[in-house]
C-alpha cells in the first residue's frame, strides 16, 4: 500500500498517490455505491481504486452470499457472544495489549483475513489466503509493528466496507474528514436507518468471529468503542471491557503520525493536514467524558482500568489484574507462558520517538488539562520519548 509518489498543490493539498491494495476492496457493492454518492469522485481522485474494488464485490457477491447465509446458520445455533472489548484512545497502547492476550489459547481475535475480506474471509477468505497474505506489508503504517497472518486485527476497517458509518471513511474521503470522523466514532449525523445497519453488521461480525473458535472468548480491539459502550452494552449485554489509559502529550504527538501516515495510505482525494490537532483534541475530550459516563453504569466485574505505563513497568502483573478483575483470571493463566515468550520476542522493536514542540504542548495544556491532572502525568521534557503502540 506504498504511495508512488505526492506532492502539494498551491492549496497546501497533498496528492493521493497510486497504491494498489486498499481496504475498499473488501468492500459490498452496496457500500462502495452508497459511498460514492455520499463523497462522489472528482478530478485527481483515485477513482480507479473505487472502480476496482466495485468490480471485485460483484465478483464475489454469489461467494458473499453463501458465507452470509452460513454465518447467520451457525450462529443461531451458539449461545449469545460475551467478548472481551479493549477500550482507549488511539495510541494509548490498545494494540500492545490487545497483542500480548491474544497469545493465550483461551482467547481468539479477528485475523487480518477477516478485515480485508469482512463477508467472504470463511469461503473464498481460505481457498485465496497464500495470496493475501503476500500483499500483507511487514509492518504497521504508523509504529512500524510487524504485520504476520495470525497478527490481530481491530474491527473497523471490516466494519468499513460492511456499511457506511466508520470514522475510517473520513480517511479514504478526506474532504469531509471531521464530519466523518465525528460521525463514524459519536453517530453525529447519522440516520436511524444508518445506525440500525451498523448494529446489524457490528452483530453479524461479531457473531461471525465468535463462533470461528466457539471454545475461546473473543477479544475485540476498537478505539471507536470506548465512545460507544452503552450502545456495545445494549447490543451485547455480556460483553467485559478493559481500558487502557497513556499520558495525553504522549497521545497527541503521536496522533498527529497517526493521520498524516494513514491518509498518505488511504486517501482517495487530495488532502490538508490543516486542523488536525483541533480535531485530536475535540475527539480526545468528548470520547473520555463519553466513557466517564457510560461506564457508570457497568455492572461489577464488566469494566477495568489500566495505565499503559503500568503495562510496561510490570506486563504479566498488569494482565492478571485485567484477569481478576473481569473474571477471565483462568484464560488469563492458560497464557501466561506464551504472554512471556511473545514480550521477550519484543527486545529488539524499536518504537516512534517524537520531537515534542512548544506549541502543541501548549495546546495539549490548554484543552486536556483536567484530565492530564485527573491521571497525574508529566509534560514531556525536551527530550523525545518514546510513542505508544
Amino acid at each position: 500500500m506504498a504511495r508512488d509518489r505526492e506532492h502539494r498543490g498551491s492549496a497546501g493539498l497533498i496528492r493521493p498517490g497510486g497504491g494498489s491494495a486498499h481496504p475498499l476492496l473488501g468492500a459490498d457493492a452496496r457500500t462502495i455505491v452508497s459511498l460514492l454518492r455520499r463523497h462522489g469522485v472528482r478530478r485527481g481522485d483515485r477513482a480507479g481504486v473505487l472502480a476496482g474494488a466495485l468490480a471485485a464485490s460483484v465478483a464475489r457477491a454469489p461467494v458473499s452470499l453463501v458465507e452470509r447465509a452460513v454465518v447467520a446458520r451457525r450462529v443461531r445455533r451458539s449461545g449469545p457472544p460475551e467478548p472481551i472489548f479493549i477500550l482507549g484512545h488511539w495510541r494509548s497502547g490498545t494494540t500492545h495489549l490487545y497483542n500480548i492476550l491474544s497469545r493465550s489459547p483461551a482467547f481468539t481475535y479477528v485475523p487480518p483475513i477477516a478485515t480485508g475480506l469482512p463477508w467472504d474471509c470463511e469461503v473464498l477468505g481460505r481457498l485465496i489466503r497464500p495470496l493475501l497474505e503476500r500483499m500483507l506489508p511487514d509492518q504497521r503504517f504508523i509504529d512500524r509493528i510487524p504485520v504476520r497472518p495470525d497478527s490481530p486485527q481491530e474491527d473497523e476497517a471490516a466494519l468499513a466496507n460492511m456499511q457506511t458509518v466508520s470514522f475510517y471513511h473520513g480517511l479514504y474521503f478526506p474532504r469531509r474528514l471531521r464530519e466523518e470522523v465525528m460521525r463514524g466514532v459519536f453517530l453525529d449525523g447519522a440516520t436511524p436507518a444508518e445506525i440500525a445497519l451498523w448494529e446489524r453488521r457490528f452483530m453479524h461480525f461479531l457473531g461471525k468471529m465468535a463462533t470461528r473458535r466457539p471454545a475461546a472468548r473473543l477479544i475485540v480491539k476498537n478505539p471507536v468503542y470506548t465512545a460507544r459502550v452503552a450502545q456495545v452494552r445494549r447490543l451485547v449485554p455480556g460483553a467485559r471491557f478493559v481500558h487502557i489509559r497513556r499520558n495525553p502529550y504522549t497521545v497527541f504527538f503521536s496522533m498527529r503520525r497517526f493521520y498524516a501516515r494513514l491518509l498518505d495510505a488511504y486517501a482517495l482525494a487530495p488532502y490538508s493536514l490543516a486542523g488536525i490537532d483541533g480535531l485530536i483534541c475535540d475527539v480526545y475530550e468528548r470520547m473520555m467524558d463519553r466513557l466517564a459516563q457510560d461506564a457508570a453504569g457497568l455492572p461489577e466485574g464488566s469494566f477495568v482500568e489500566v495505565e499503559y505505563a503500568d503495562l510496561e513497568r510490570d506486563p504479566i502483573g498488569t494482565i492478571r489484574a485485567i484477569g481478576a478483575g473481569l473474571g477471565v483470571s483462568a484464560q488469563v493463566e492458560a497464557g501466561v507462558g506464551a504472554f512471556e515468550a511473545y514480550l521477550s520476542g519484543l527486545g529488539d522493536y524499536r518504537k516512534n520517538r517524537h520531537e515534542y514542540d512548544e506549541a502543541g504542548l501548549a495546546l495539549v495544556e490548554r484543552r486536556l488539562e483536567r484530565f492530564i491532572e485527573a491521571g497525574g502525568y508529566e509534560r514531556p521534557t525536551s527530550r523525545p520519548t518514546p510513542a505508544a503502540v
